[in-house]
């Protein structure tokens, strides 16, 4: 079904930032092997991180919704987790099936995963080849794709891995396998990869290590069989989601929109510092701590943009932004340049093509390259007018409705339903904004 977003003159007002998706994944996990019954306030109840909660509730833990975002999760403790009656299907969630991939390893189980056809299309031998060296077994083919099945030993041995790729996700499941592992497990990142697994372990009662090794790679390590206990705590808001909400408020010609309750951690702010760099001068305000995490409420207006060479520092700071940071690259008067960001290509599409056919069916001159891609701005509204192939992938359709609200004309998108994945609430926080999203 055809969703169009036309373009309007303001887009003002306050939204609380949904709950962030990599902190609300880890919750239901860890809440679900602690000992106790640990409750969550906040949650993300996007399809993804349910996924992941019904595959903890299939192998032992009780996972029940309290409220709207009020979650509790009796975890199996010293139990442990046991096979899964039937299959487990994570839908598109690579967080979700990767983390609990490593989760999995550690425990006398065996598993059947799946996913739906833009998961499927995913690479997962990244994770699984650190795990095998471990000790798990499974049947994936050679290209490592789902569905395969899995299983796991309580007798998995720790290692020292050091990823070839910049990927939390494969850092998490290496150290989620390790928690349960036999000896010490060390991940070493030559690239800091976002921290939100090291953070959560450690408030559920985990003793991690920390060390800068010769060269300046930054090693992690996890002692196996580690308890860990139940706790309470509210889920910080997912700067990832709220960039969208920034962005609109940055291309309207009367934006003054704030989003509150967001997570600022330097894993994740890549997007905001590059946004600043291009002139959007965004406002911040601290609110306090949440899980672990500072919050800060953050506030753009309207803002004449400039092209920049995005510094690969940046990077694995703001993967997930890169298709809302085009449509801002879109507007801008000048050349931005994207480079080092060929983990774009294993996302829920390759991001990279994606991006590219995104803004050219729009009528934005964009070149794509090896690792990124290079945007010619418009040095105002985009031209606007096109239907965007969203290729399964809620972070395409999010960004060209965004891109709609200050085109010229409208731009509309094959599909929307897959933005239930991680912020099923954008369409409505767009609307209170006074975005004019609808069918057809």
């Amino acid at each position: 079904m055809v969703w169009t977003s036309r373009p309007v003159r303001r887009l003002a007002g306050s939204i609380r930032a949904p709950g962030d998706k990599s902190c609300s994944h880890r919750a239901l996990i860890f809440g679900g092997l602690a000992s106790g019954v640990s409750r969550f306030t906040g949650l993300l109840e996007g399809d993804d991180v349910i996924r992941t909660g019904l595959a903890m509730a299939a192998m032992g833990s009780e996972v029940a919704c309290t409220g709207p975002g009020a979650w509790e999760v009796r975890g199996v403790g010293t139990k442990g987790l046991a096979s899964p009656k039937d299959g487990l299907d994570f839908g598109n969630s690579g967080t979700g099936s990767r983390l609990m991939m490593g989760v999995m390893a550690g425990f006398d189980l065996t598993a059947e995963l799946s996913g739906d056809a833009s998961l499927s299309s995913r690479p997962m031998n990244r994770v699984l080849n650190p795990l095998r060296q471990m000790g798990m077994k499974d049947t994936a083919g050679p290209d490592g794709r789902l569905p395969f099945s899995l299983t796991g030993s309580s007798a998995l041995k720790g290692i020292r891995y050091a990823p070839p790729q910049a990927s939390a996700q494969v850092k998490s499941a290496v150290l989620l396998a390790g928690l349960n592992a036999v000896g010490t497990t060390t991940v070493v990142e030559a690239k800091a990869t976002r921290d939100h697994t090291e953070r959560m372990l450690q408030g559920f009662g985990a003793k991690l290590g920390f060390k800068v090794a010769p060269g300046g790679a930054a090693e992690i390590s996890i002692e196996g069989k580690q308890p860990l206990f139940a706790v309470d705590a509210a889920i910080p808001g997912d700067p990832s989601s709220a960039a969208f909400l920034i962005a609109a408020g940055i291309l309207s010609a009367q934006g003054d929109v704030m989003v509150e309750g967001v997570m600022s951690n330097p894993t994740r702010s890549g997007f905001y510092d590059a946004a600043n760099l291009m002139g959007a001068h965004l406002g911040a305000e601290e609110r306090g701590e949440a899980a672990g995490e500072r919050l800060i409420d953050l506030h753009a207006g309207y803002a004449g943009l400039k092209g920049i060479a995005v510094p690969e520092r940046l990077v694995a700071s703001m993967i997930d932004e890169f298709p809302i940071l085009a449509v801002l690259a879109a507007f801008a008067t000048g050349e931005t340049r994207v480079t080092g960001a060929d983990e774009l290509r294993v996302k829920e599409s390759d991001r990279i093509k994606a991006i590219v056919a995104m803004l050219r069916v729009n009528g934005v001159d964009v070149e794509e390259t090896v690792d990124g891609f290079t945007v010619q701005g418009c040095g105002g509204p985009v031209p606007g007018g096109g239907l965007v192939e969203t290729r399964h992938d809620h972070r395409i359709a999010m960004s060209a409705l965004v891109m709609g609200t200050a085109a010229k004309k409208p731009v509309s998108v094959d599909d929307v339903s897959m933005i239930d994945t991680s912020y099923p609430d954008f369409l409505g926080h767009m609307a209170m904004l006074g975005a004019e999203i609808g069918q057809g």
